[in-house]
């Protein structure tokens, strides 16, 4: 490869692929020598990247962090994959991202081809997301930071906490993995006052911050990760609206239609289950129900309110079917 420029982003492009590689191996890809290896290698560090060198018959390259944020080689698919990712990002439940994401949105489509850039608008354009109204669970990038950091470096933190029912506590715990639910974002941690295992709603806390004290690995109970963590604990909390209803349909084809609505189907036998539903809200509660009346006959099982609130939708939508 002949051309000094192209073959500075073909070396540049090989090195953002792995994390070392042998001088004799980029020599031989890009063919050329080694001393000429040496003046690329130079002409990167001189734009700003950092490459770390190791010498011997066993010596190579790694592209190190710098610093400072040099320009990044990406190909077709990366760069659609991260305009995508920073659209997404534009929606999450983080305080002063999105602004952020947007404006790198903008600067990476502004140095797209147009190839790509008609592919990337297609995509935004024939694409709608939904977004929960669920703007009180804002949380903080330094709240992510701290308990990302003492989740990698297993330090323990401290917080107050105010728990659903209202109740604020002060809180001292080991720091396990963070988990993303919707735009909602979850502690998993080991409670030491408590001597247990708890989840933790990340806008919920009030200045998290570091303890100084280091812990051992620890490992959940009963083989669950903490994204099954998170999910046992919130079907295991208490709600404030529950119902159990009857569903005339084999389990397979109930789970099916039901495999959203965060209830294990219990087979009654002669083609019939029942489901146990939960809710913070009637609303909800009745849209469960409506989901599940859309393929089966439904009956609610000792909940007066809900079968009250069932029958008076029924009798609205079937007055809201035009007339002859």
């Amino acid at each position: 490869m002949s051309d000094p420029t192209a073959r500075t982003l073909r070396l540049l492009s090989l090195l953002q692929t792995h994390k070392f590689w042998p001088g004799t191996e980029l020599s031989e890809r890009l063919e050329v020598s080694a001393r000429t290896l040496r003046r690329d290698i130079d002409r990167l560090r001189e734009l700003g990247y950092s490459v770390d060198a190791t010498r011997g018959s066993a010596g190579g390259y790694r592209l190190a962090a710098g610093a400072h944020m040099p320009p990044l080689i990406l190909d077709d698919d990366e760069a659609i994959a991260l305009a995508v990712g920073l659209r997404a990002a534009a929606g999450a439940a983080i305080a002063g991202i999105e602004d952020t994401a947007i404006q790198a949105l903008a600067k990476l489509e502004a140095v797209l081809p147009d190839r790509l850039r008609r592919r990337v608008n297609a995509l935004h354009a024939n694409t709608a997301v939904l977004r929960w109204a669920t703007t009180d669970a804002t949380v903080a990038p330094e709240t992510l930071g701290t308990l990302a950091q003492a989740c990698r470096d297993r330090e323990e933190v401290r917080f107050d906490y105010v728990r659903k029912d209202g109740e604020a506590s002060a809180r001292l715990v080991r720091p396990h993995q963070l988990v993303s639910v919707g735009r909602r974002w979850y502690l998993v941690a080991f409670d030491v006052r408590r001597d247990d295992w708890r989840t933790f709603r990340l806008d919920r806390m009030e200045t998290p911050r570091l303890a100084g004290v280091r812990f051992p690995d620890q490992i959940l109970p009963d083989g669950l990760d903490a994204g099954e963590f998170v999910s046992r604990s919130i079907r295991q909390s208490p709600m404030a609206f529950e119902a159990d209803v009857t569903v005339d349909g084999g389990p397979d084809e109930v789970a099916d239609v039901a495999r959203w609505l965060d209830s294990d189907v219990e087979n009654l036998g002669d083609g019939r289950c029942r489901l146990h539903l939960r809710s913070d809200s009637p609303g909800w509660l009745l849209t469960q129900v409506t989901t599940l009346a859309t393929h089966f006959d439904v009956t609610v099982d000792g909940d007066d309110e809900l079968a009250d609130l069932v029958a008076t939708t029924a009798d609205r939508l079937a007055r809201s079917r035009p007339g002859p």
